[in-house]
């Protein structure tokens, strides 16, 4: 886009040279009047070509939708200052030029001239106030020279040029937008191969520790036949309540949380994990801070029955609920011992 906007300056500002050298070469020794004028449609020129639309954080919606656009958009005031100019210009030229001279070469240049600066305005995405400017030079050159003149000496080709460079504008914008589409959708594509890679990953790890938890017990009861000691019995279950848990509730779970886990299980207590999404769009390092409070939480309890529990809510990151037998097993009568709910990153305590 940078070399096209380059290409573009270049024939600009080689245009505003020829009209420029036209509007300056007379036959008499005038110059004051044609120097006011050139100096105008230089300083109209370069208006059109560098000036650009104000980066603020308030701008209006309506030039919000430029970043859908090749190139940058002429201000608005700009794009009026301009009009008013090329306004000016064919007035001023026609001013100084003597009447029976209005049709000569050095007198006329301002229809290209204006064509010329009309057409930059358009490209930059301001065809409105280019059409304007080309039905208000239309006028003014009819009156200063007849409409046949005027159209045989430039006024036909600068309505050329605002034609065709709206008809660039429009195929360049649709090729901008299909570009621009065409990344987001591979941007997108690249985010879902990363995630897919980032879920394989997790599930190989998970494997590969279920194999390291479960694999040596296992092995034993395959060896024994069936015919465990208490402690490998306490191993299998413990073996057992930790698989589950990576199965439930991975997203939960770290090197502390899996030892406090453990810590209870081997006391007697029952935990179970449950992770339904409430997770997962928190980034890591708040996520630790999450589990730190759950590891913390389940040493200092002393529970029974004890239920971990992920769900998407606003406030709430875990919820975690111990209950203590109510008579001499568990109930459904249990009381609640232990409510604790951990909140979301940024949510007060």
């Amino acid at each position: 886009m940078r070399s096209v906007r380059r290409v573009f300056d270049v024939i600009a500002l080689a245009l505003t040279a020829y009209f420029a050298v036209r509007g300056l070469f007379r036959p008499d020794e005038g110059l004051l009047g044609p120097i006011v004028a050139v100096s105008l449609y230089l300083a109209l020129t370069l208006v059109a070509l560098y000036v650009e639309q104000p980066h603020a954080g308030g701008e209006p919606a309506a030039d919000a939708s430029a970043r859908d656009r090749a190139g940058s958009v002429l201000p608005r005031w700009t794009a009026l200052v301009v009009l008013v100019g090329t306004t000016a210009l064919p007035l001023i030229v026609t001013a100084y030029t003597p009447p029976d001279g209005r049709t000569a070469s050095h007198a006329t240049w301002y229809l290209g001239a204006v064509g010329a600066v009309l057409t930059i305005v358009c490209a930059r995405h301001r065809p409105i106030y280019a059409w304007i400017g080309i039905v208000i030079l239309t006028v003014e050159s009819s009156l200063a020279i007849g409409l046949v003149s005027a159209m045989s000496l430039g006024l036909v080709g600068s309505a050329v040029w605002v034609a065709l460079a709206q008809l660039l504008l429009v195929f360049t914008d649709r090729a901008y937008r299909d570009t621009a589409r065409l990344a987001a959708l591979q941007q997108a594509t690249s985010a879902w191969q990363a995630s897919q890679a980032v879920r394989r990953m997790e599930r190989r790890r998970r494997v590969q520790y279920a194999l390291a938890v479960a694999g040596p017990i296992l092995s034993r009861v395959i060896a024994a036949d069936g015919a465990l000691t208490d402690e490998e019995r306490t191993t299998a279950r413990l073996a057992e309540g930790s698989l589950r848990d990576e199965l439930r509730g991975a997203r939960l779970l770290d090197d502390d949380v899996r030892d406090a886990i453990s810590a209870l299980r081997l006391r007697g207590a029952t935990v179970t994990v449950f992770d339904e999404g409430g997770l997962d769009d928190i980034d890591a390092e708040d996520l630790d801070t999450v589990r730190h409070d759950l590891a913390d939480t389940l040493r200092r309890t002393d529970a029974a029955r004890i239920i971990i529990r992920t769900a998407p809510d606003p406030e709430v990151a875990i919820t975690i609920v111990g209950r203590s037998p109510g008579g001499d097993g568990l109930t459904d009568e249990d009381d609640v011992q232990l409510w604790r709910e951990v909140p979301r990153p940024g949510v007060p305590r």
